[in-house]
């Protein structure tokens, strides 16, 4: 077994136009005080990382890479989150997804896929060039329009809508294979990858290409009443990175699962700060450590309740205390006798 790196932190909700959330230098010292080894760094944010160069100079990424260990921590992995939602984009949502894109390219779908595949083909190389094997991104969709069924979906429909995925991502794929990163899915609503059993379409579309992974977050499942602990159970070798973020779930009689188009804070599943919710963290964390992830437990903050600042604060020593310390040996070796071939024949009477 190997114990879980950590606590590590996403930086994507916390950068701003004030310090110290402004710079990379001010958000690595503050993380760094509150505990955190790690920084999971969004690559769409230009004052955290120029991702072009990046993929295109070993150099520019040592320089990043000292800049940020300087401070104590190491880059967990780079986030494509933005970008992988553009591969796919059905016209229900050109327009609230345009502004994910570069302005050159809004307004105009096939520019925005091109450039959104380029920008995500960048952060695997990037990935190789600082040394790290793994990277999370969104897949897109072209089917969520149809997550519920009706009107009645055309026969042949999802299987053309999955087969259209991977085509999209093949290529993606493809140049992560070379670069040795995986991708990993984030496993979440609004994306044609949102459980198990789309997962399960997609690794079949794309031949069960290697570098199809997982990125695993309990407070999506929380919201959609999917059991996530026997998620683990199920997909444990996809898994290989994990985001650590709580959530509820309290339906009433007017509102459930669908929210009835409320503000976050007057929905039934709600994100929150770690602690505040019901994700069941102390399971979690031994069925990872039980099947030997090896990647770093990442916070998430998203609450709309507690602000960022104290979810940041509380989040570091929350993770810290649910790590577990991998046992390298048997409880019971105390009471155990001398073992070979001669002996274990002897016990079950074959000689």
């Amino acid at each position: 077994m190997k114990t879980i790196k950590g606590p590590a932190i996403f930086l994507a909700q916390f950068m701003g136009d004030t310090a110290p959330f402004s710079s990379l230098e001010s958000i690595c010292k503050y993380m760094a005080n509150l505990g955190y080894k790690g920084v999971q760094i969004p690559t769409w944010d230009s004052r955290l990382i120029d991702l072009k160069t990046a993929a295109e100079s070993k150099d520019y990424c040592d320089e990043l890479k000292g800049k940020i260990n300087s401070f104590g921590l190491e880059i967990t992995e780079l986030s494509t989150h933005l970008q992988g939602q553009l591969v796919a984009v059905h016209p229900a949502y050109d327009v609230m997804f345009d502004a994910f894109a570069a302005k050159e390219v809004q307004n105009n779908p096939k520019a925005r896929q091109e450039w959104a595949t380029q920008q995500v083909i960048y952060a695997g190389k990037a990935s190789k060039n600082l040394g790290i094997d793994r990277a999370v991104t969104f897949s897109g969709a072209l089917l969520w329009q149809t997550v519920y069924p009706w009107p009645q979906r055309p026969k042949g429909l999802v299987e053309t809508g999955f087969k259209e995925l991977a085509a999209r991502w093949m290529p993606i794929l493809n140049e992560y294979d070379k670069a040795g990163v995986d991708v990993c899915y984030e496993i979440h609503p609004g994306e044609d990858l949102h459980d198990g059993a789309t997962f399960e379409r997609f690794l079949e579309a794309t031949n069960n290409h290697p570098r199809v992974n997982i990125l695993y977050d309990p407070s999506h499942f929380v919201l959609m009443q999917l059991d996530y602990l026997h998620y683990i159970d199920i997909y444990h070798e996809f898994i290989k990175m994990f985001h650590v973020k709580d959530a509820e779930f309290n339906p009433t009689g007017r509102s459930g699962v669908y929210g009835g188009y409320q503000d976050w804070i007057d929905r039934p599943g709600r994100f929150r700060s770690l602690g505040d919710g019901q994700v069941d963290f102390a399971s979690i964390f031994s069925k990872l450590s039980q099947y030997d992830f090896d990647g770093w437990a990442v916070l998430e903050w998203e609450c709309c309740i507690k602000s960022p600042e104290q979810g940041a604060r509380e989040g570091a020593p929350f993770i810290q205390d649910h790590i577990i310390e991998v046992t390298e040996k048997t409880f019971d070796d105390f009471a155990g006798g001398a073992s070979d071939e001669a002996t274990n024949r002897k016990i079950l009477g074959l000689d």
